[in-house]
């Protein structure tokens, strides 16, 4: 009886640190050390909110860049959250990539198949990735540049402009916002 009055207590005292004491540390530490204080980075336009900057957004359009395809429910919906647990042998899996591949040709037909980026054509694991690397974004910059009448050159400025450096200098890997490259060209035009 005492070793289980013993494991009660031991039991809630760990409870109370990690459920309550621990919590507020991470909460505290975001605060203070996070960037923009811990919370969302929003973007806005004229005022009005146009996304959240760490979670990417469907562009479909041909004057906009594109962001990694979502596997969360219709598009980029944080409720759904996932990768879609398919191996790159399971047939369901390869034709919905196939698919992927042929729409991204069908916008971008000066690539050949093997140049579009794979990045472009799978899913990352969370499904809302609001990255992608500068290289898939340079591959997009001539159909940008011809659907808003602009030169390949000043939209690849833009993406110049918008790629972002590793943490540091080397936690990480450039890469760039969709979202942000996106309301970059637009206020540019």
């Amino acid at each position: 009886m005492k070793n289980i009055m013993k494991s009660i207590k031991i039991t809630l005292a760990l409870c109370l640190f990690l459920g309550v004491f621990y919590v507020l540390v991470l909460w505290v530490f975001a605060r203070v050390v996070g960037p923009n204080s811990g919370n969302a980075e929003v973007i806005t336009v004229d005022g009005r909110v146009v996304g959240a900057a760490n979670v990417g957004q469907a562009f479909t359009k041909d004057i906009y860049f594109w962001g990694r395809p979502s596997h969360a429910g219709s598009g980029y919906e944080a409720n759904s959250s996932s990768g879609s647990n398919k191996g790159p042998t399971n047939e369901a899996y390869l034709a919905e990539v196939e698919a992927r591949i042929d729409t991204f040709l069908v916008h971008h037909p000066y690539l050949s198949r093997k140049e579009v980026p794979a990045e472009m054509v799978t899913a990352s694991a969370s499904g809302l990735d609001p990255h992608i690397t500068p290289a898939c974004a340079y591959v997009q910059v001539k159909r940008v540049a011809d659907a808003r009448g602009m030169t390949e050159a000043a939209v690849k400025a833009i993406v110049d402009q918008s790629v972002e450096k590793p943490l540091l200098g080397f936690l990480g890997t450039e890469k760039v916002n969709v979202l942000k490259l996106n309301v970059a060209l637009d206020q540019h035009q």
